[in-house]
């Protein structure tokens, strides 16, 4: 994340839960969005984000997508239930066109692909409604989503290269020379 921090103008109401189970990534999202002036929950599983969102709801969320124990999507509708106004940002590891549809229907503000940035996150739980947002600064290589498409479908087959290379019509050896390089960047 980037040093600089570029200055926002926040409602009186700073609450933000932010939910995401990877540890590392949740702590330093969460320490960035303090930084920028936010009041942060930081929680890991999508039943005590439900418990949160009825006890004290929050005015903003970034909530990941894909959890070990459900859906962030499973907390959008109770908070939009306990707040109404609620700005919510889904974040997501395995981006495609059918779950930012699903996460916007169901009354997300945005949707971004991991690993964005604080500054990237705020800019959309903070812009005005019907403005359409800015390209990314650095946004990720052709190479990088094919690979990060093809560990997708690896990791939702069980790590089975043959079942992989069949749903993604390749050849079985082209993928495993695939899955033995580095991530591009």
């Amino acid at each position: 994340m980037p040093d600089t921090k570029t200055a926002y103008t926040l409602p009186d109401d700073k609450t933000l839960l932010m939910l995401d189970d990877d540890g590392p990534f949740r702590n330093r999202m969460a320490r960035a969005l303090e930084h920028r002036g936010f009041e942060v929950s930081a929680i890991e599983t999508v039943e005590e984000a439900k418990i949160a969102a009825r006890q004290n709801p929050p005015a903003f969320a970034v909530l990941d997508m894909r959890l070990e124990d459900g859906n962030g999507l499973d907390v959008v509708e109770d908070l939009h239930r306990a707040r109404p106004d609620c700005k919510i940002v889904m974040l997501t590891g395995y981006g495609n066109l059918a779950t930012a549809v699903a996460a916007v229907k169901a009354g997300a503000v945005d949707y971004l692909a991991k690993p964005a940035d604080a500054d990237d996150v705020c800019k959309a739980l903070l812009a005005n409604p019907g403005d359409s947002p800015a390209p990314p600064e650095n946004p990720m290589s052709a190479d990088r989503v094919r690979w990060e498409h093809i560990q997708r479908v690896y990791e939702l087959c069980g790590k089975n290269v043959s079942e992989t290379a069949r749903r993604l019509n390749m050849h079985r050896r082209t993928l495993q020379r695939i899955l033995a390089k580095r991530a591009p960047r």
